[in-house]
């Protein structure tokens, strides 16, 4: 069986001597053009601790893929920080590279005919684009996670980036000094690795895993942990061994594929961030998803993760009591995951999971199923007159039932933030932030920044934000984004002013802004959609080709 029928279009015959000469000056030899060639997709760069260390991952894959026959061939792809272009006009970037890098995969894998693919990423974008990439090509694939960074240390306590974030707000609020925050700066990110917590990328890791694209207990590894070079050299083996099987990325992630990953993300109180990817992802694999499969799971499935945000534990002390793979036992000895779902090395997920021990007891980190952190998952899905096609609440540590206050509208998060700085927001508020969708911002920006900030006053759960735009994994608080239809379409958002009331019921799951459909349609008439500031570039292609968020602000091939 032949392993190169993709490459032999580029390396074999007469006519393709200009192409083998062109790759002898990349030091391939004479016996190499007769093996696979796979390409190796690497997020490195300098721009971020979390992409910080990939070149030495690749390079571990490069060797892995050589020792079972393969030919390796690391490529770049790029990056957006979502931590350094938080609270700026950069983090209306961060999503659209979702795209870009997606789009670059398959555009070097498809341009070269590589016959397989190692894709490696860190920060929360490189995950999901390399996994929607994976499902485009339909080649033996595995995704390698970079890692989770190890903790900061002040006064013997574990801190991170959110640490940083909200300590911005406990500044702004006089609760620490300027001394005390510059601390916390200083020792938040000790070295390389993804954010701590179980924020975007570590949720993502997990998502990954989960579905049979990565290496099991890959997901939790801390960058700096020996194991991680391991898990790259395994890959190498791993990559080829399905080559040789023919086992393709469209035969392990199915749609049970999907529901376990849905299980994983209630279990583990993930970004609210997976609702988006995984939504991208069933498209990529042309599998059917919507948000109201979020829901039934998140009804279904118990939060039994005690990490950040809002918990105690970061995605070191998991990986420390047996990782994703000890999560996957409990989850299926109660029924709530399919056992039958194929992994990366061709076995089933039960069968990968015989030898999987439980953790301790005494641990605290993994609850059980029959005493949960959260008996539901953290994920709820709202509806009513503000959210026609939905929005996503994260319900983690919220105890009220309903909440009824007035609206204070801010077209901007740097207008709302400005707010929240000088005290403009108070209890009981709906801080509605629009304009900030994917259409409308363009690039639907995270809210970390007026999330923190809200939290390090101790309004965290006293105000509902209300968004047309996004939340990072690290937000938690009273937060309801992905607001369909966004502003800028003209959905209801766009008709709110100051002072109207705004109901939220969680039991009944809607969100509705108290005015008759006769007011709503005179507000319609007069409302005007704001001047486009991206008139080329990036942003304007993704204003003009996004789909709702509702959709998973794909770019390709959606209704709607």
């Amino acid at each position: 069986m032949s392993l190169n029928k993709k490459s032999q279009l580029v390396t074999l015959g007469e006519e393709r001597a200009p192409n083998r000469a062109m790759l002898r000056a990349t030091g391939l030899k004479e016996e190499d053009f007769s093996k696979p060639l796979i390409g190796i997709a690497s997020a490195w760069s300098q721009i971020t601790p979390c992409n910080m260390h990939l070149d030495k991952l690749a390079k571990a894959a490069e060797k892995g893929l050589k020792k079972f026959g393969g030919v390796g061939r690391i490529f770049g792809v790029p990056t957006v920080s979502d931590g350094i272009s938080m609270g700026h006009i950069g983090m209306k970037y961060s999503l659209a590279s979702r795209e870009v890098i997606a789009d670059s995969i398959e555009t070097v894998c498809s341009g070269l005919q590589f016959d397989g693919l190692i894709a490696i990423g860190g920060c929360d974008k490189n995950i999901p684009a390399a996994l929607i990439a994976i499902g485009r090509l339909n080649i033996p694939s595995v995704f390698i996670y970079g890692g989770t960074i190890l903790p900061g240390k002040i006064d013997r306590k574990a801190i991170d980036i959110v640490s940083v974030f909200e300590g911005v707000g406990a500044y702004l609020k006089g609760k620490i000094t300027k001394k005390e925050l510059y601390q916390i700066e200083c020792r938040a990110c000790p070295g390389p690795g993804s954010c701590g917590g179980m924020y975007t990328a570590n949720t993502m890791s997990c998502v990954a895993e989960t579905m049979g694209l990565s290496i099991p207990m890959g997901s939790t590894t801390p960058a700096p942990y020996r194991q991680k070079k391991e898990e790259c050299l395994l890959s190498g083996k791993v990559l080829m061994g399905n080559l040789k099987k023919g086992l393709l990325p469209k035969e392990i992630v199915t749609k049970k594929s999907l529901e376990n990953a849905l299980s994983v993300l209630m279990a583990v109180g993930g970004s609210t961030n997976a609702v988006l990817h995984l939504l991208a992802i069933a498209h990529a694999f042309d599998l059917p998803l919507s948000l109201e499969d979020f829901d039934s799971f998140s009804e279904k499935v118990p939060h039994l993760l005690d990490l950040k945000p809002g918990g105690k534990y970061l995605t070191r002390d998991f990986h420390e009591i047996g990782g994703l793979p000890a999560l996957l036992k409990v989850l299926f000895q109660e029924h709530l995951i399919h056992g039958d779902t194929k992994m990366l090395n061709g076995e089933t997920l039960e069968e990968n999971l015989e030898k999987v021990k439980l953790p301790s007891t005494r641990q605290k980190v993994l609850y059980s199923a029959k005493e949960p952190l959260r008996e539901k998952g953290h994920i709820v899905i709202l509806k009513g007159n503000l959210a026609k096609y939905g929005c996503v609440l994260k319900a983690k540590n919220i105890k009220k039932k309903k909440h009824v206050g007035p609206a204070k509208v801010f077209n901007s998060e740097a207008e709302a933030f400005y707010a929240i700085e000088h005290d403009k927001i108070e209890k009981g508020d709906c801080l509605i932030i629009r304009y900030e969708g994917p259409k409308g911002g363009p690039g639907m920006r995270e809210m970390l920044s007026p999330t923190a900030a809200l939290v390090g006053k101790g309004l965290g759960y006293e105000v509902a934000l209300i968004t047309d735009g996004r939340f990072s994994g690290g937000s938690h608080g009273f937060v309801i984004g992905h607001v369909a239809p966004e502003a800028y379409v003209g959905g209801t958002l766009a008709l709110i002013k100051s002072g109207d009331t705004i109901e939220i019921d969680m039991v009944q799951k809607s969100i509705d802004v108290k005015l008759s459909k006769e007011e709503l349609e005179e507000r319609r008439k007069e409302w005007q959609r704001p001047v486009d500031k991206f008139k080329k570039g990036i942003l304007a292609k993704y204003r003009d080709q996004v789909s709702s968020a509702s959709l998973g602000a794909i770019t390709d091939n959606f209704e709607g």
